[in-house]
């Protein structure tokens, strides 16, 4: 099985916007929903937002209105543009299916947003 490989972290200023990027396998990207994770300091991984094969798209309550979710269907490539930036969104970011039982996980992309 192929990981996920996720790019576009970074720093960036309270207040400021990132896009995050994930390949993935086909075989996974073609069946599943998809969705980003975040990790962040001493927390759990918790999913973020979610989007069908078909587009449809779920947020977690705290991102909704600032994170997008988009999906490439030709490129097995999701998206995550993060605006509106806060402290508390620092974290590892990852992107996997949903659910993502029993699959391999990438190495995730770093998120630091300063005050």
């Amino acid at each position: 099985q192929v990981q996920p490989v996720e790019s576009g972290g970074g720093l960036v200023q309270a207040g400021g916007s990132l896009r995050l990027s994930c390949a993935a396998s086909g075989s996974i990207f073609s069946i599943n929903d998809m969705g980003w994770y975040c990790q962040g300091p001493g927390k759990q991984r918790e999913l973020v937002a979610t989007i069908s094969r078909g587009g449809s798209t779920n947020y977690a309550d705290y991102v909704k209105g600032r994170f997008t979710i988009a999906r490439d269907n030709a490129k097995n490539t999701v998206y995550l543009q993060m605006n509106s930036l806060k402290p508390e969104d620092t974290a590892v970011y990852y992107c996997n299916a949903v659910p993502a039982y029993g699959l391999k996980w990438g190495k995730g992309t770093l998120v630091t947003v300063s005050s």
